[in-house]
């Protein structure tokens, strides 16, 4: 974790936007391994640690937006904030998609069926191709 933090504060200062939506994505699939591999070994804690990590990480990115923001000239003050907003938006969405997830993942321990781990797969791939055409959309923007 650490070391993707590191790296997110390198791509950052090279190249601007498309390197932090890239590195959020990347963040939510590591999460979403983690998330997986602990459900195997049936432990709340670590999953509860998986959410503190993510809540800090979302934290600090917008913490680094509005840094950002600030940090810019006053020329193109138009242009980036409503940029940034969107970037702020997504993350919000970001995180409420992770907090679904969560849930999905704790109904899956509850109720271990096969056709209901079969839905809630479908249901988060769902989730994933709707990430990532926000993504795109704001991309192209």
């Amino acid at each position: 974790m650490r070391m993707t933090m590191t790296t997110m504060m390198t791509m950052t200062t090279t190249r601007r936007r498309t390197t932090t939506i890239t590195m959020t994505m990347m963040m939510m699939m590591m999460t979403l391994m983690m998330m997986i591999t602990t459900m195997t070994t049936i432990t709340m804690l670590l999953v509860i640690v998986t959410i503190m990590l993510l809540l800090l990480l979302m934290t600090m990115l917008l913490l680094m937006m509005r840094w950002r923001l600030k940090s810019r000239t006053r020329t193109r003050a138009t242009t980036t904030t409503t940029t940034t907003t969107t970037t702020m938006m997504m993350m919000m969405m970001m995180m409420m998609m992770m907090m679904m997830m969560m849930m999905m993942m704790m109904m899956m321990m509850m109720t271990m069926t096969m056709t209901m781990t079969m839905m809630m797969m479908m249901m988060m791939m769902m989730m994933m191709m709707m990430m990532i055409m926000m993504m795109m959309m704001i991309m192209m923007r």
